[in-house]
């Protein structure tokens, strides 16, 4: 793993663990993940290998970034309080944001450092064909966790808001009040 590596993935570590702390949501929240993906997938994914069962390892590796995106998305709070949105990831969340993002860490570690020839054997066996398949199925994992949690918070936000609006609404308008109806008033009688 290079210096840059590192960085990225201890990056992309540390953005869930900013919001262990409460704090608003606001377009930054959204934005600095989704940059760090960017730079990511633009320096890793060169081509998608479909030989063999490539598209297999891939299809399964971004559909677990898919299901810990979702569910950590799901498990961060996001409350309102007055016209902002706040949002803290809990425990579960930044537990599933770890082992998405660390899983790609840990593998790169575990290949240079001993695993080759385990991987090596375990692609022949499954007929996965090269490196690039595996590089591929780890960014895609990462970028597919980042950008579902992103996308369930936007979401559950966007439903938060809309179902308080109305409720919002009604308390700070004036409740109506009934028009009177006139009353006659009687007319003295001119003929006596």
């Amino acid at each position: 793993m290079t210096t840059t590596d590192w960085i990225t993935d201890l990056a992309l570590l540390l953005v869930v663990f900013r919001q262990l702390r409460e704090g608003r949501l606001t377009p930054k929240t959204f934005l600095i993940p989704l940059g760090i993906v960017t730079l990511v997938a633009l320096t890793y994914l060169d081509t998608v290998p479909t030989a063999g069962n490539d598209l297999v390892l891939i299809a399964t590796l971004t559909a677990l970034g898919a299901a810990l995106g979702i569910a950590g998305g799901a498990c961060t709070r996001i409350r309102t309080t007055g016209n902002h949105l706040l949002i803290k990831a809990g425990a579960t969340s930044a537990t599933l944001w770890v082992l998405g993002m660390s899983a790609r860490m840990g593998f790169q570690t575990w290949a240079h450092h001993g695993g080759a020839d385990d991987i090596a054997r375990f692609s022949t066996t499954h007929h996965i064909t090269s490196d690039q398949a595996w590089v591929t199925a780890f960014v895609l994992m990462a970028l597919t966790e980042v950008v579902t949690r992103l996308a369930t918070i936007l979401i559950r936000s966007r439903t938060l808001t809309h179902h308080q609006a109305p409720t919002t609404t009604a308390r700070l308008a004036p409740a109506p009040t009934p028009t009177p109806t006139p009353t006659p008033t009687p007319t003295p009688d001119r003929t006596a």
